[in-house]
């Protein structure tokens, strides 16, 4: 089930079972995975990106060894609010995955959260190599975290 509603979305999912956040990039793919109370999304890894098939693979190992119950993918729209070509990329992944996952898939905002990972970054005084490996698995968190919260409010 890919679904745009985050309140179909969380209806859809199993109690007590952990979600994963998706920060696609064209190079890279951060992950962050949720404790199993869905209260806070923590950064996992950063899968660098080959080709659909082999990500997919390493995604799907994530999701099975950690007993995922439903996926968040950044919808990275544009600032008026309007999907580009890179929107339109993130749901064909959805699509894609969804045809070798069963659990429901959904779509989170992801405007600005790579510059919300980058200023938590630079708060931590993290060096800009470490930033350069670590800032798609947090920017995957705040996204994460951003649908943990909104989903708080429908329990």
């Amino acid at each position: 089930m890919i679904t745009n509603d985050i309140a179909e979305f969380h209806a859809a999912l199993p109690p007590m079972r952990a979600i994963v956040g998706l920060d696609l990039g064209t190079k890279t793919i951060g992950v962050a995975v949720s404790d199993s109370f869905r209260g806070v999304a923590s950064p996992l890894e950063t899968i660098k990106r080959k080709k659909f098939t082999l990500d997919a693979e390493q995604l799907i190992a994530i999701l099975k060894n950690r007993d995922v119950a439903g996926v968040i993918l950044g919808l990275p729209l544009n600032m008026d609010g309007s999907e580009g070509p890179r929107s339109q990329a993130t749901r064909a992944f959805a699509r894609n995955l969804g045809k070798l996952w069963e659990g429901p898939i959904s779509f989170w905002d992801e405007r600005l959260s790579t510059v919300a990972a980058e200023k938590a970054l630079l708060e931590a005084d993290a060096t800009r190599k470490r930033r350069a490996e670590v800032i798609d698995n947090i920017a995957a968190s705040f996204i994460l975290q951003g649908a943990l919260d909104r989903m708080r409010n429908f329990e």
